[in-house]
């Protein structure tokens, strides 16, 4: 990182914006899909990844007695996985008032049709029915999303293939605003002004197409693998269902619940062939075991030379070998949390720096300054 004459961060690496809601303790599916690239990526690109707790309240406004105890956990589970402060910026959303102010900026303008649009926005709604997501600020999250990206400038947003929706409308958001408050004025511009016509000043601004620099560039997508992970009753991982193994999961723990997990369904008897392909141990086993593992269980399913119970102790062997050092830097952070808290106050305050001169650019632009 290094600082140009006129004050502005700049960073020789191409920039990478993510984060996650803190919702507690992670699981084995938030670390394969997300976190796991995170850590890779921090090596490659100059990375913000920040704790999304303005997000959880978007669905969980009503009770957030759990939102600080939620947020310590994820910060806890981040570094003990793999982000190094000294190489990536890790903070909290709220810890960074800017992030609320470009949501506000960015719903100005923001056509209502973009946000009912989002597909997330209506499963969720089903999803979680028991809450009342008839709110501003649960219809806005894409929005807010948005204003989360396009604060820091990022040249990728690092997502599975189930996300490209929303950093698509964080493109079209950057679009809007560039063509509204980048572009050199033409005749019709100008005329529509005179006119003081709203809809014809935005249909002259947005056609005109002459966009000098534009202060919010569109962000790409960074397709990261996010492997197939499912839980114990074989639907996908998720707190929700019940079927989660956490990455904090004691050993102990962590094999008892292994052994309850559904296995092939045509395999009823010890004795009988079953069939990897349709087991959801076995995509487990594709994540956390060896490519010699992976071919003795196969080896052993198909010709019942092994039984369920064995075929899940030895993916417990392979998870265990994957999480058990992450657990004990997990142990460490836990009796030391004032180095925690130290690094998300480092961090949140790099985070602001950043984004108040992104801000800035922005409230110039609008007229605000």
């Amino acid at each position: 990182m290094t600082e140009n004459t006129n004050g502005t961060l700049t960073s020789l690496r191409p920039r990478v914006l993510s984060g996650m809601r803190p919702t507690g303790r992670l699981h084995l599916g938030n670390y394969m899909g997300a976190l796991y690239n995170w850590v890779k990526l921090q090596h490659e690109y100059d990375c913000y990844f920040f704790i999304a707790d303005l997000h959880a309240l978007t669905t969980d406004y009503a009770d957030p007695t759990s939102l600080r105890e939620s947020i310590r956990d994820v910060a806890l589970d981040f570094l003990s996985a793999g982000l190094d402060p000294e190489v990536c910026t890790v903070f909290i959303q709220s810890h960074v008032p800017q992030h609320a102010e470009l949501f506000t900026l960015f719903s100005m303008f923001t056509p209502l049709p973009w946000l009912e649009r989002v597909p997330t926005y209506k499963d969720q709604q089903e999803q979680l029915r028991e809450k009342d997501l008839n709110t501003y600020g649960f219809l806005g999250y894409p929005l807010l999303q948005a204003a989360d990206i396009l604060l820091y400038q990022p040249d990728y947003v690092p997502v599975g293939q189930d996300q490209v929706a929303h950093v698509e409308l964080t493109r079209e958001v950057a679009r809007r605003f560039n063509s509204l408050y980048c572009s050199q004025p033409t005749q019709a511009i100008v005329k529509a002004r005179e006119d003081h016509s709203d809809k014809e000043i935005l249909t002259a601004e947005l056609s005109a197409n002459n966009v000098v620099t534009g202060i919010l560039p569109e962000p790409k997508v960074l397709l990261t693998p996010s492997p197939k992970l499912p839980g114990l009753d074989g639907r996908k991982m998720s707190k929700s269902y019940g079927n989660a193994i956490m990455l904090s999961e004691p050993e102990a723990d962590l094999r008892a619940k292994l052994k309850t997990m559904v296995t092939d369904p045509a395999r009823i008897r010890r004795t009988d062939a079953g069939n990897p392909d349709v087991c959801p141990v076995f995509d487990l086993h594709k994540v956390f075991s060896t490519e010699e593992k992976q071919l003795e269980v196969r080896q052993g399913c198909t010709t019942a030379g092994i039984g369920c119970i064995e075929c899940k102790g030895w993916l417990a062997d392979s998870i265990v070998r994957e999480i058990a050092p992450i657990q004990e830097r997990r142990r460490a952070l836990e009796a030391d949390p004032g180095q925690v808290d130290a690094i998300l106050w480092d961090g949140s305050a790099r985070a602001r720096h950043r984004a108040i001169q992104t801000l800035q650019h922005v409230r110039q632009a609008i007229g605000l300054e």
